[in-house]
């Protein structure tokens, strides 16, 4: 007798993890508030140490490692410390491997475009530089954070007192745990209502000044149709995005780009100061910082502006399925530092998580596909060139002359990636570059055949419209 096979149940809900912030530790009396810098100046160190074994190990980081630093911290706590410097240490590996394998492709890519100069003997011409590779500097902990669960932090509910909670914490003084009283402001309270908080707690000190944030799950019901619209989105930073429907929101250009402009020029500044001091002797404690606060309020509004565009696309697209790249800015490079500056200030690496996050907020379907050549490839012919884009802002194919506006085709492109088996099933970059030029000749020779049939040669750049020949393109 056969078994039946299984039916994969469908999904009709999402769960989002909500943070409740800017819980300040206020009413605690300052001995309890010493307590907990006492018991940070132990854990941050031990947190570092393991975040620096684990950078360094060969294999990958294991939040159930055993123990191997001595430490005046419990057990429990010794297991608290562990698990942070294991997620630390897991997305530092992530990020430097996906930046590694990025310049072992560049490094492929220049030894081709180098050969190809060669045969054709224009080697003259040819100014492109080798790539090099920078190794990335192991993480530093500088702020007091500590991840707590309810093995060492449980938040207990106030019965016959003013203050809302209290906070039970693990101290250095085992079986001593330290109480610290919550007040919540109303806007927490409005934000806690009806809602059970998980076993997730934070705890971090900044400018001297202890917070607390909490978290609670929440089930969201999906509303996207099976059968709604997919869109594309492009991610810029002359528009933050771009969709398939012609629409771009936000921009780091204009007064943004020049304060960013400003304070480069302030930091390049106070970095030559800051050599010049350090080689007549002075004391690092004593030199000048190159961090500015004009800087960190910048940072923040550069990502307050590209919440504003996330949810604006959101809003105009609610009953479409969301189709976006799956960006890697630490791989990014450009030519200029000036562009590789502009790239780092305008945190390109936050829309796609505030993109989910909007997205899974309001029950939407949003989903991530390969970015690899979806700036350079013909939506037409699926030829693959870098001098496909003669510029930032246009799209030009070599071969069949299709042209568009960059930003919109490379989001078309994307929308078109969705549900493409044989280019999600590639591994690399370059497995992705061989499948579309694989495609590119199967155009050639389809359309090869339409050009005998017609008779008269035609001028490919003029047929129109471009989607008749991505039917049989992703079978």
């Amino acid at each position: 007798m056969r078994k039946k096979k299984r039916k994969r149940k469908k999904k009709t809900k999402q769960t989002i993890t909500r943070a409740v912030t800017h819980i300040r530790l206020i009413e605690a009396n300052p001995g309890k508030l010493e307590a907990l810098d006492q018991l940070v100046a132990v854990y941050l160190p031990l947190c570092q140490q393991y975040t620096t074994l684990f950078c360094e190990a060969e294999t990958s980081p294991d939040k159930y490692q055993e123990t191997v630093f001595k430490t005046d911290l419990s057990d429990r706590l010794h297991r608290v410390t562990i698990q942070q410097a294991a997620g630390i240490a897991k997305s530092f590996r992530t990020n430097r491997a996906n930046a590694y394998q990025a310049y072992l492709e560049d490094v492929a890519d220049y030894a081709q475009a180098k050969a190809k100069a060669q045969a054709e003997g224009r080697m003259s011409a040819f100014k492109r530089r080798e790539p090099t590779w920078t190794e990335w500097d192991l993480p530093v902990l500088r702020v007091p954070v500590i991840q707590a669960n309810v093995n060492v932090v449980v938040l207990e509910k106030s019965e016959d007192s003013t203050f809302d909670y209290w906070l039970r914490v693990s101290t250095l003084d085992v079986g001593n745990p330290l109480r610290v009283p919550v007040k919540l402001a109303s806007y927490h309270k409005r934000a806690l209502e009806g809602r059970t908080l998980n076993a997730s707690t934070t705890l971090h000190k900044r400018n001297g000044v202890w917070w607390l944030t909490l978290s609670f799950d929440e089930d969201v019901p999906l509303q996207t149709k099976p059968d709604a619209p997919t869109v594309g989105v492009d991610v810029g930073i002359a528009h933050f995005l771009t969709t398939s429907t012609n629409k771009a929101y936000g921009s780091f250009h204009g007064k943004m780009a020049r304060q960013h402009k400003h304070d480069r020029e302030k930091r390049r500044r106070k970095a030559k100061l800051r050599a010049c001091l350090e080689k007549k002797g002075v004391p690092k404690g004593k030199l000048p910082s190159t961090s500015s606060e004009t800087s960190q309020r910048l940072s923040r509004h550069v990502k307050q502006e590209i919440n504003r565009a996330v949810n604006a696309l959101v809003k105009d697209h609610r009953d479409a399925r969301l189709i976006y790249e799956d960006l890697n800015v630490a791989s990014m490079r450009f030519k200029a530092r000036v562009m590789n500056s502009y790239l780092y200030a305008s945190h390109l690496g936050h829309i796609p998580e505030q993109l989910a996050w909007a997205a899974a907020k309001q029950g939407m379907a949003a989903h991530t596909v390969r970015a690899a050549y979806s700036s350079q490839e013909c939506p037409r012919c699926h030829y693959v060139d870098r001098a496909n884009r003669p510029n930032q802002k246009t799209f030009k194919c070599l071969v069949c002359g299709y042209a568009d506006q960059a930003d919109r085709k490379a989001a078309q492109t994307l929308a078109g990636r969705w549900g493409d088996r044989k280019l999600a099933a590639c591994r690399s970059t370059s497995e992705v570059k061989a499948l579309l030029m694989t495609r590119h000749e199967a155009w050639k020779q389809q359309n090869q055949q339409r050009i005998q049939d017609a008779g008269p040669p035609v001028q490919l750049s003029f047929w129109d419209p471009p989607e008749m020949f991505l039917e049989s393109s992703h079978e």
